[in-house]
This record gives C-alpha cells, structure tokens and sequence, in this order.
C-alpha cells in the first residue's frame, strides 16, 4: 500500500480526542501516528480532530494534512454529533479510501472502507464505569461500528473473545495488534520534586495509574492497604483523572483512617508521572477488567515490580512477568504488595522479567499490524 497521489487514502477519526482529557485513547493516537508513517513514510494519513485538538498547537494529528470537524468534544453528545452526522461528508470531500476511527465507535454511513479500534468492551462488562447515560449510548454506538466495519482491531486475544461473543462479530474480520509502550521515558524523572509536592518524606511508595472509575477496583485497593501492618505499611499514590467516583475512594481512606496514607494528584503531567515511576517502590494493578491495560508494561518499562490482577488481558499482557492476585481478595493484594516490598530476590525477579516482557510490545510491531488491517480492507 502506497500514500501517493492515486493510491488508498487513509482517514483517521480523532473526533473523541480532547487533548490531556482522554487517557489511553490518546496515547494510541500519540504513539500510533508517528509510527505508521515510520513504517510506511509515503503513507497518504488525514486526521479529522475536533476544535479542542486543532487548537491545541501540538501534536503528531497536527502534523500531518487535518481536517477540524467543528464540535467541542469535551461533551460525548457534541462529540457523537461531529462523528456521525459531520465526519461523514467532510471525509468524502477529503477522498479518504478507508477511514479508521481510533476510539471505539465510528460513522455508521459514508462511501469509505472502515476499520475500528475497540479497545474494549467496558461499557458492557461493567456499565457503571460509564455515569449516566452513556453506558447505554456506548452499547448501541460500539455495535454499530463494529458491524459497519470492514474489520476491526483489538489490542488483546481477550477482548477479540469479547467482540466475538458479545457483539456476534465474526473471528475472521477481526485483528488482534497488540499496543506499544514508549521507551525510553519522554520526560524527564523528578523523583525528589515529585515527593515533596505531593508530601512523600522519605516513605515508601506503591503506585497505582487508573481513572477513578468503579471497575479499576482502587476501593479493594485501599481495604489491603489497611491490611498491612503499620510498620511496613507505604504510601498508596492513586494517580489518574478524578471523577465522582473519587468521593467515595476518600470516604473509604477516612473510614480505615487510612487518608494520611494515600494520595490523590488527579490527573498528572508527563514529567510528573515519570517522577511517580522512578520514586515508586512497585506498582499495582487491581482491576476488575482491562482491554490492554498499558499501565502495567509502561510500569514494567521503567524498572517496577508489578502485582496485578489477572482479569480481562492483563495476564495476557503481563505473562510471567507479575505477580497476579485475585482482585476480589484485599487479604491476597496486601499479601502481593508485601511480597514486592518485602522480598528482595522476588522484586528483583519480576523487575528484570517485567523489562524484558514490556520490550516485546513496541509501536513499531502495533504500526506494522495496523497497516496489515488497512490491506486486507484496501489492497
């Protein structure tokens, strides 16, 4: 496949992306762009973003031909508007040949091949991630654009079960690309401004990087915790972006009189979250269900032991490279974090095995699969 004048043309939807506000869909876009056109520099990509994006004045959708559907996207509704009754058109104007929409959900009309990401299927495994009534819209717009697709594209053979039995889409029109993590760290680690912002002293620190959402089971998180006795007890850091649900892991904190022991910095900028990584002793991954779940290789990436759950893909992604624990089970996490802070040999292990595991997932290999996809749909 070529990206000369006369060959496949290739949109990709980014209307969902508001950047610093959408998580793990906008690290695939960051990392996912730059990739493809090393792979293939002569790649013909479009990128249709919203008004929040094409203000932004940075980043790699910028960087290439764009096309602003004009919605502000920080709204779900404004963005569902721009994807299904704006995009369509504006891409035919632009001569896109296949559009991928990178988020889920994507146009159910247009002339175009199309191709999805469905990271996964949250929304039905565990509806009360998504408040409101979202949950609901999300059930109806995902299965849309997964049956009006040519094929779609999944980060894990996990969620490819999921996909096939939920939504009834075929194996065949499915493509299992695992994601990338970036190494070496982009921003630099400032481990000893890190601890004095959010007032660490000299303790140890278990970090855990997840939106404040039910289903990342950061509530049973807190309950182990408390099950560690005081002389051994570290610091929990719960970084992510804050919603309602925050109240209530707070109100669980106080509750164990456990608030002095954790901390919440919401949603923290790059050089900070690498200051986390490098002052952290280990890492932990409680949740419930993960369609990738790339903190757990960006952890390992960067030198952490890491316990984690093995629900939904996180064994998949982890190998032998965690320890895993029943996330239903405060009494086995605590014993999992006790054993990474505890048992040198054993932290020791699982940081050499977890570098070595996080190096075998590169966006390079998610570029080359991406593209795979795209010619099976356009030659």
């Amino acid at each position: 496949m070529s990206g000369n004048e006369g060959k496949p043309h290739v949109g990709l939807n980014l209307v969902y992306l508001v950047p610093g506000e959408t998580g793990g869909t906008e690290t695939y876009a960051r990392e996912l762009i730059p990739a493809l056109l090393a792979e293939r520099p002569e790649l013909r990509l479009t990128a249709f973003v919203n008004r929040e994006a094409a203000a932004a004045g940075s980043g790699p959708w910028l960087e290439i031909p764009s096309v602003t559907v004009p919605v502000d996207a920080g709204r779900r509704s404004a963005w569902v508007r721009g994807e299904q009754q704006l995009l369509p058109g504006l891409a035919a104007r632009a001569g896109v040949d296949l559009l991928h929409s990178l988020a889920n959900t994507g146009p159910v009309r247009g002339r175009f091949r199309r191709v999805v990401t469905v990271h996964d299927l949250i929304h039905r495994t565990h509806p009360e991630a998504h408040f409101g009534r979202i949950a609901g819209a999300m059930r109806w717009l995902v299965l849309l654009a997964a049956r009006r697709s040519d094929r779609l594209i999944v980060p894990s053979e996990a969620t490819r079960r999921d996909v096939v039995e939920m939504l009834r889409i075929a194996t065949v029109r499915i493509d299992v690309v695992p994601q990338g993590v970036a190494v070496p760290p982009r921003a630099a680690a400032d481990p000893a401004g890190v601890r004095e912002r959010l007032g660490l002293g000299e303790r140890r620190v278990v970090l855990a990087v997840a939106a404040m959402r039910p289903h990342k089971n950061l509530a049973r998180l807190i309950d182990a915790l408390a099950l560690i006795p005081v002389e051994r007890r570290p610091l929990l850091v719960l970084a992510g972006y804050p919603t309602g649900h925050e109240a209530e892991l707070r109100a669980r904190a106080a509750q164990l009189g456990l608030l002095s022991e954790v901390r919440f910095p919401g949603w923290v900028s790059a050089a900070d979250l690498e200051g986390l990584y490098a002052t952290a002793s280990a890492f932990v991954c409680p949740s419930l269900y993960e369609g990738f779940g790339l903190p757990v290789l960006e952890a390992m990436a960067r030198g952490l032991p890491v316990a984690c759950s093995g629900r939904g893909s996180l064994a998949e992604v982890a190998g032998g490279a965690a320890r895993f624990f029943d996330p239903e089970r405060p009494e086995q996490i605590a014993v999992a974090i006790g054993a990474l802070l505890g048992d040198r040999a054993e932290a020791e292990r699982l940081r050499a095995a977890g570098l070595d595991r996080a190096a075998r997932f590169t966006w390079a290999a998610t570029a080359r699969g991406t593209l795979a996809s795209y010619e099976r749909v356009i030659g």
